[in-house]
């Protein structure tokens, strides 16, 4: 044999395992981060302590969501589920009219 090279089943994996540890811990801090900032995990903004997400004291550098008005009802998009059965008649048409000149060019 040439050098100290183990057959692959009494290599131990070990260091190789801890390397993918800690680059896993390296991304979740990173990704922490990230969502932090953007306000998505619930973290408050870094520059101002006081300042909660949506309040409107953080500065222009920094946009708000828009307040919810929770008495309002969600009105039905009736337009759109008119537009959605048009479309869903028009295709059907469509289907039928290929079928019907598949038919043709079969005979």
């Amino acid at each position: 044999m040439v050098g100290s090279v183990r057959p692959p089943g009494r290599q131990r994996g070990w260091v190789g395992i801890i390397v993918l540890l800690l680059a896993l811990l390296i991304v979740a801090v990173l990704a922490q981060t990230v969502l932090k900032q953007s306000g998505l995990l619930g973290g408050f903004d870094q520059r101002s302590p006081s300042a909660r997400p949506g309040d409107a004291t953080r500065g222009p550098e920094v946009i708000a969501p828009a307040p919810i008005d929770a008495t309002t009802a969600t009105p039905t998009p009736a337009n759109a589920l008119e537009r959605a059965r048009g479309v869903e008649s028009d295709v059907q048409k469509q289907a039928q009219d290929l079928g019907k000149q598949i038919d043709d060019a079969a005979k």
